[in-house]
């Protein structure tokens, strides 16, 4: 029993570990806001209706 306690005791420890970096990165890292801007062509926004013969 002294290896699942010791197996579960590790997971415990990596859990925490990336808990914490998370939570580092939540509170330290502030992301940039920039406007941005996607040109669709007027073929796709208004496509020309197909006369079957």
């Amino acid at each position: 029993m002294p290896t699942l306690t010791r197996l579960i005791v590790t997971l415990a420890i990596l859990a925490g570990l990336v808990y914490a970096g998370m939570l580092g990165l939540v509170m330290f890292v502030h992301p940039t806001q920039t406007e941005m801007t996607i040109r669709i062509p007027t073929e796709k926004l208004n496509p020309k209706p197909n006369n079957p013969k």
